[in-house]
């Protein structure tokens, strides 16, 4: 496979974002990946712990593009849904654990935002996911 080039997007003069990028420029097959919850396989959560959903959620992104032929540092851009903003904060130290051990220290674009409900009534993240994979030769 021949390497995806991605260019990190840092306008001059701003401050440099913590844990995200403000964009990204790739170029490569491009993969969306649909919200993804904190359920297993199965469709089963096996915590209630938003930092627990978190780490499920991004695995669960891993798997699927794992199926386009992609790693965690193909990802572009995630965008959370959260429904309790107090808790990721309350969280953040774990949030941030659980998302190294998933995705390395590769910050993508990143949008969060709070939301009144997931479709999934045990949900308490939902995470969708935009990858830029090599071009196959």
């Amino acid at each position: 496979m021949n390497r995806v080039t991605i260019d990190f997007l840092q306008p001059p003069g701003w401050l440099k974002p913590r844990g995200y990028s403000n964009g990204t420029v790739a170029s490569g097959r491009q993969v969306f990946i649909a919200g993804q919850v904190g359920w297993d396989a199965q469709g089963r959560f096996r915590s209630s712990v938003l930092a627990d959903q978190v780490r499920q959620a991004l695995a669960n992104i891993v798997t699927v593009l794992t199926q386009a032929g992609g790693l965690p540092e193909h990802v572009m851009r995630l965008t959370w849904y959260l429904t309790n903003l107090e808790e990721y904060r309350a969280q953040l130290k774990q949030i941030g654990e659980a998302y190294r051990s998933v995705m390395g220290k590769h910050f993508p674009a990143m949008t969060v935002v709070q939301v009144v409900a997931c479709l999934e009534s045990d949900a308490k993240v939902e995470i969708e996911a935009t990858a830029v994979i090599p071009e196959s030769k």
